[in-house]
Order: structure tokens, then C-alpha cells, then sequence
């Protein structure tokens, strides 16, 4: 298993594992002209390809003989006040395919996270997660994540609340 920066000949394998992924993980418990809506808008492969190239982010990609498995996204931009610290990164997408669940990978991701932003300085990392998916705010308390606050994500017509969770990228 390869964890690697994503290159722009990966835009369009991203967005397919980015809406199959997000489909997977919460098209059970949404409106699917939400979903809809939401992966037209997030994870078109121009929309990937324009993430690579930003110099803002950092777009993590997890290969495995050739196929792309899992996924983070990383972004040093504006945050909620309850991160509590002037330098934060935000691990704004963090997915793995099905099949990779509970293997470890996913554990090996987060660390590649956390070093991309320890060599970028950041003090705090954090994270939306959303309200109602158990099996990931547990994966991020393991993590050493803890909630500090909330926001609202957008899906589609649908307000939604997310936990925030923090941690030191150390």
C-alpha cells in the first residue's frame, strides 16, 4: 500500500472514489437528490483537478496495485473560533473504500495527515465529522481527537450538524 501526494493525472480516479466513497458512507441516511447535488458540486474531476493544483491544500491519496483506495484532503484556510489557535489545518475529507475498513489503513492515513501538517507548522488539526456517523467520531476519538464545537455542513437542501474535533498533529 502506497501513501502518496495525488498528481493531477489523478483528478479523475479521485472523483470517482470520492462519490463512491461518499455515497457509501451516508447515501443510506440522505435524500438522494441531496447526495446528488452534493458530489456534482464536490467531486467533479475538474473540481479535483483544480484541488491538486492548489498550493493551499494537500491531496493524500492511498494506492494499492494501481487503484486508488482511500483519500484525505487537507487546507490551511479560515477556521470556526472553537479550534482555539491562530495556526490550524483542517482535514476536510478523509475516506477509504469499504473493502480497506478495519485493516489499519485508515490509522496509517491519519499519520500521513498529521506529518503534513507538522511540517507545515500547524499547531492544531481539525475536522467537521458528521453528528450521525458513530463509526468515525469513535476512528477519530482513537486518533486522540477530542470535540471542542460544531458547525453546520450543507448537504445539498439539507443543514446538517457536524462535531468539530481537535487534536495537536504531535
Amino acid at each position: 500500500m502506497l501513501i502518496r501526494h495525488a498528481r493531477p493525472a489523478d483528478a479523475e480516479r479521485l472523483s470517482a472514489l470520492a462519490m463512491r466513497t461518499f455515497i457509501d458512507t451516508f447515501g443510506g441516511d440522505n435524500r438522494p437528490e441531496d447526495m446528488a447535488l452534493h458530489c456534482r458540486l464536490s467531486y467533479s474531476p475538474a473540481r479535483q483537478r483544480k484541488e491538486i493544483d492548489n498550493p493551499g491544500w494537500t491531496t493524500l491519496v492511498c494506492e494499492e496495485s494501481g487503484e486508488l483506495v482511500g483519500y484525505a484532503q487537507l487546507r490551511q484556510e479560515e477556521f470556526p473560533p472553537c479550534v482555539g489557535s491562530d495556526s490550524a489545518g483542517e482535514i476536510l475529507c478523509f475516506y477509504l473504500d469499504k473493502a480497506w475498513h478495519g485493516r489499519g489503513l485508515a490509522h496509517r492515513l491519519m499519520v500521513a495527515c498529521l506529518d503534513a501538517f507538522r511540517r507545515k507548522g500547524v499547531e492544531v488539526v481539525w475536522l467537521g465529522v458528521w453528528e450521525r456517523n458513530p463509526r468515525a467520531i469513535a476512528f477519530y476519538a482513537r486518533e486522540g481527537f477530542r470535540e471542542v464545537g460544531e458547525h453546520i455542513f450543507q448537504l445539498g437542501d439539507d443543514p446538517q450538524r457536524d462535531i468539530i474535533l481537535t487534536r495537536r498533529p504531535d
